[in-house]
């Protein structure tokens, strides 16, 4: 493949410089040559390459003080130093300097061939991410949430609106997909924020226990209760309570729940007086509770009580463009806990995980990310460090011919698939459409022609 990079090469041996030079302009990098550090500084304002290779001892300014003077001028730029085997150690404290790498004479020009291309690749993928930020700036966003759009956008619209409020919300969405951080987006961005945010997990306690979790208990109301104990609405008084997994709550607690949001009062276990409560409820789900009301196995009135506004959360197969954000966000959030962990994945890793479906939507790959960066040997997470089921998926979806994408056709794939959402959303009117996307509608109308989409 073709090295589409401006590269500088720093060398007082004019042979040496000359050779390497010449293998780099092969494989199809713009090259340019410099004797010395000040020259090649001199190059460097003018030019500004990607790459500078540049050898560890020269005459006038040597590589460790050419590194030090890029580094103040333009820190984007990849250094790469080339030492004799005995200045192997002052290679090794430029590292710590900022040097990307280091290569030891004589050269073995398919090891540089390799470095180049990992570094080039690093750097393409820092520019994507940013470009990606770029467009998450300029799109409606919720504190917490990472996303560039899409298929969020009615999401974050709808928190914006229901935090302003104090009617109970249901999440809706398969495991993984953010419920529980969307129900903080809630309480965040609301009139409660200062008040207490409780969660519970109606789905990991026996009917009993989640009784007394929620209402608390007496004493002496069970065996093992040797003291009063208030529960989760009291926790949350003023604030909000998030019930996570409200379709696996007994039918029992449906009844008592429902008495509790209708009266905003509740009674513990072991006793008959009622306690006033003043919280706000999020529940979430994964279940199709529509199904479990036609079964019996949950309350319809309950359901409405709870349901007063209703957000479905897309899976993250339908948020495709928002993978590259979250590897970013999940490999920013694990480095502090993982010293040493790479900073970023290959370029073939991140098309795979594009590629991939993701049963257990961003949970998964969070698990995915922390997973690479724990196995990584290098400073990027490359393909052999990502779970075989990412593998598998990859020769059952023909993942492998996306790897070999050019950077245009990728993003020629997300412009597009942006496009067919909000044309979705809009039910194909393209003024709508245009102003959800932040483009002109003359704008729009010729990039839905181009990629065959009918409004």
């Amino acid at each position: 493949m073709k090295l589409d990079a401006h590269i500088l090469v720093v060398d007082d041996d004019a042979s040496q410089r000359e050779e390497l030079a010449g293998f780099l302009a092969d494989l199809g990098a713009e090259v340019r040559e410099a004797s010395d550090g000040r020259e090649a500084l001199e190059s460097i304002l003018r030019h500004a390459p990607d790459l500078c290779i540049t050898d560890f001892r020269m005459p006038r300014m040597d590589g460790g003080e050419l590194l030090h003077e890029i580094r103040q001028v333009n820190p984007d730029i990849g250094v790469i130093l080339v030492t004799a085997y005995g200045n192997v150690e002052g290679a090794v404290a430029c590292l710590k300097d900022g040097a990307a790498e280091y290569l030891l004479k004589p050269l073995d020009l398919d090891e540089v061939e390799h470095i180049v291309r990992k570094l080039l690749d690093a750097r393409q993928l820092r520019r994507e991410n940013r470009d990606l930020k770029e467009r998450l700036s300029r799109v409606e966003s919720v504190p917490g949430i990472v996303t560039a759009g899409g298929a969020m956008t009615p999401v974050l619209s709808m928190v914006a609106r229901v935090a302003r409020s104090t009617a109970s919300v249901l999440l809706q969405g398969e495991s993984g997909t953010g419920k529980e951080l969307v129900a903080r987006a809630i309480h965040s961005a609301g009139a409660r924020s200062d008040a207490p945010f409780v969660a519970v997990n109606a789905g990991a306690l026996s009917r009993h226990l989640l009784e007394s979790e929620l209402f608390g208990h007496e004493k002496g109301a069970f065996t093992g209760a040797d003291r009063p104990r208030e529960g989760r609405f009291q926790a949350a008084e003023g604030g909000t309570l998030f019930l996570d997994e409200i379709g696996d709550l007994p039918q029992e607690l449906q009844v008592k729940l429902l008495r509790a949001l209708q009266e905003r009062t509740i009674e513990r276990v072991g006793s008959n007086r009622p306690v006033p409560v003043d919280v706000r409820v999020v529940a979430a789900t994964h279940r199709d509770l529509a199904l479990e009301i036609r079964e019996g196995r949950f309350r319809e009135d309950l359901y409405y009580r709870l349901a007063v506004v209703s957000v479905d959360l897309p899976p993250l197969r339908s948020r495709k463009a928002d993978i590259p954000l979250l590897v970013d966000h999940f490999l920013h959030k694990h480095r502090a806990d993982l010293d040493g962990s790479p900073a970023a994945l290959s370029r073939e890793a991140m098309d795979l995980l594009i590629a991939y479906d993701f049963p257990g939507n961003v949970r998964e790959l969070e698990n995915i990310v922390r997973r690479g960066m724990v196995l990584a040997r290098g400073d990027q997470i490359t393909v052999d460090d990502l779970p075989a089921s990412v593998l598998v998926s990859r020769n059952e979806t023909g993942a492998e011919s996306a790897a070999g994408e050019t950077l245009p056709g990728r993003m020629a794939a997300l412009e597009k698939e942006a496009i067919q959402e909000a044309l979705a959303q809009e039910k194909g009117v393209i003024v709508r459409a245009a102003h959800r996307l932040g483009i002109s509608e003359r704008a729009l109308r010729y990039k839905a022609e181009k990629y065959e989409l009918k409004s």
